[in-house]
Formats: structure tokens, sequence, C-alpha cells
């Protein structure tokens, strides 16, 4: 099963470029970090992972900013820091999320409200905070980070999935909210992505695996990089036009009504 890609070719003009992305020391949001980058953009990558997000930083000559999206006197201390720092935001992607696995009946009301702080509640406080900043300077573009999981369901996944969902609303409202300050949103939705989170949520076992590419026409993981490339061009300027979408990237998964032979 092939799951790698080469690093992607194109570049999508985002030279200098003032770029956060939230959850950023692993998975998608490094990747997505990786990616603007390698366009020589200016990077500050955000998550609580200390160690490894400074790390990551320091290798892409980006900046790495402590930030608990859920609680808005950091999300307020990380973009305050960013415009002392560079004087304007280009753009934001929200990808800071966490999961819990529990069966339905068995849901901690603890857990649900974890996840939901996160996931969408941290979501809407950087958005708004980074989007006061975009709305002055009259541009910009933020990307959420939703999942296929927004529209189908997983059962031990209850929380998660309606954090993606309500990802989805929040995304079209801050779009329509935003248009006409010259201020974009959209959101990726990925579907299972080679990454240190689906590892420990669906590809548990070989059977949990299989079970996936039965599903996915591509018959293959996704990759962190793909991801990172549709999210570059949402941030671009070669995707103008485009505010208050989702776009799913999935190896065809969501356009399947049965499963296929592995």
């Amino acid at each position: 099963m092939n799951t790698s890609t080469p690093q992607s070719p194109i570049h999508f003009g985002l030279g200098n470029r003032v770029c956060i992305v939230t959850g950023g020391a692993q998975g998608i949001g490094a990747a997505c970090a990786q990616r603007f980058a390698r366009e020589n953009a200016k990077v500050i990558v955000s998550d609580v992972n200390d160690a490894i997000g400074r790390q990551l930083a320091e290798s892409i000559g980006g900046v790495y900013i402590h930030c608990d999206v859920g609680n808005k006197s950091e999300v307020d201390a990380l973009v305050s820091q960013v415009m002392a720092l560079h004087g304007r935001i280009d753009v934001l992607v929200n990808n800071a999320g966490i999961f819990k696995v529990a069966d339905f009946l068995d849901i901690a009301e603890e857990d649900f409200d974890a996840v939901l702080r996160v996931n969408i509640k941290g979501a809407f406080l950087m958005g708004q905070a980074v989007a006061r900043e975009m709305a002055k300077q009259g541009s910009g573009s933020i990307i959420n980070m939703s999942s296929v999981n927004s529209v189908l369901a997983i059962p031990n996944l209850a929380s998660y999935n309606v954090s993606k969902g309500g990802i989805n609303q929040l995304t079209r409202v801050m779009a329509l909210s935003l248009a006409d300050k010259g201020v974009r949103v959209n959101a990726v939705a990925p579907g299972t992505i080679a990454t240190e989170l689906a590892a420990k949520a669906v590809l548990t076992s070989e059977e949990a695996k299989n079970k996936v590419m039965s599903r996915t026409p591509m018959r293959r993981l996704g990759t962190p990089e793909e991801v990172a490339d549709a999210v570059a061009w949402l941030a671009s300027d070669a995707s103008g036009y485009v505010t208050a979408d989702i776009i799913t990237i999935d190896g065809g998964r969501m356009a399947l009504n049965y499963t296929v032979p592995v």
C-alpha cells in the first residue's frame, strides 16, 4: 500500500506572508507549517506541545508560540505577539483539535466538553481574534480543519463528529460575515490521513485498516502533505474567488455508496 507522496513542486506565491498554524507541532499542522516554509512564508507554529512545536519551528526557520486555543487570554496573547513581531497576519490555519474515544452511552460530560472546547470554541476564538486584524488590513485567508466525519459518523467518536459538523457551519458563518472585509474563510475536510491521530483513533489494527481501504476508491491513506497542498492553495491568491467552501480530501470516499474489495 503506497501512503507516500512527493513534496509538491507547485508554489502559490506565499513568500513573506505571515501564517499561523495552530496545532502545528505534528501531523497535518506540521505539514502545513513545513509547506508554508517552503513558500518562504513567515511561519508561526502554535501548540500546547512545547518541545515538539519549538523543535519544528526552529527546523523551518519559524517562530513557536505556546497557545491553548480554548483559552481566550492565550489566544489574544498569541495574536498580540504575532502583530508585534510582523505587524500583520495573512493566513490562519485553525488546525488544533483533540478527540475522545467512547461508546455513546459511556461518554463523560467532561470529555464531551473538552473536545468542543478545543475543536469548536478554539476555532471560534482564534478565528475571531485573527479576523479582527485581517479586517483592519482588508485581506486574509482563514482555513478551518474539518473532516469527512462532519457528515459521516463514527459511533465511538461522537463529540469529535459533532465538533467537525460545527466547524462546517462556523466556516460558512465566518465567510459570509467577513466577505465584505476582504477576508476569505474556507475549510478542508480530510478523510483518513496517515497521522498520529488516525493511528490512535481508526487505524488500530489490520482489520481496521482494511475497513478504511475498502471504503476508499483510491485504496490508500492520504498524507499530511496532500492536505497541506490544499491548504496552501486556499491560503493563496490562486483561490481568490473561493470562500465559504469545504474542500474534501478523501480519495473518493464521500462519493462511494458501497465498499471495494481490498
